[in-house]
């Protein structure tokens, strides 16, 4: 047994066996480091030029999505306030449709996203004028708000009131 023991310390304490130990320990210590880091942040493509992008002022209702998607009767200047209302009020998501049927949802400036429903709320049932920067992706639509503000001059045709 002794003999084992001499020839694996001989090979252990080999200058080549060494370099090669320390190699595949440092090896282990760095996948070990990489495997322990958090993934990356998803990055926005406002900071990119990859992103269908540019500076846009749309003009449109802000309304529950459901309805316009459901009902292709429903457009930008006639609704039921009551039903966009309860919709809301219920969680649906809140989208901006335009006259050209163009349905846009507002999204934030940062990664990760953040809900816009707080700024669009008051807005419900209501003809706005938005400005800020669009994307557009395989026809949807997307807007990061700079400016939003009501449209008075606007005539809406409510049903059901």
């Amino acid at each position: 047994m002794r003999a084992v023991e001499v020839l694996a310390a001989e090979i252990y304490s080999s200058p080549s066996m060494k370099r090669i130990l320390r190699f595949c320990l440092s090896t282990g210590c760095c996948v070990a480091a990489m495997a322990a880091m958090p993934a990356p942040l998803q990055k926005t493509s406002m900071e990119g030029a990859r992103a269908n992008r540019s500076e846009a002022t749309i003009e449109g209702l802000v309304r529950d999505i459901a309805c316009p998607m459901q009902n292709l009767d429903g457009d930008a200047t006639h609704l039921s306030l009551k039903c966009v209302r309860e919709c809301v009020e219920a969680g649906s998501p809140i989208g901006i449709l335009t006259k050209d049927g163009e349905l846009y949802l507002a999204i934030s400036d940062k990664m990760s996203d953040y809900s816009q429903r707080k700024k669009l709320m008051p807005f419900v049932g209501k003809y706005v004028q938005v400005k800020g920067i669009s994307f557009e992706r395989n026809g949807a639509h997307a807007i990061v708000i700079t400016d939003i503000r009501e449209m008075k001059g606007v005539h809406l045709t409510l049903e059901g009131q």
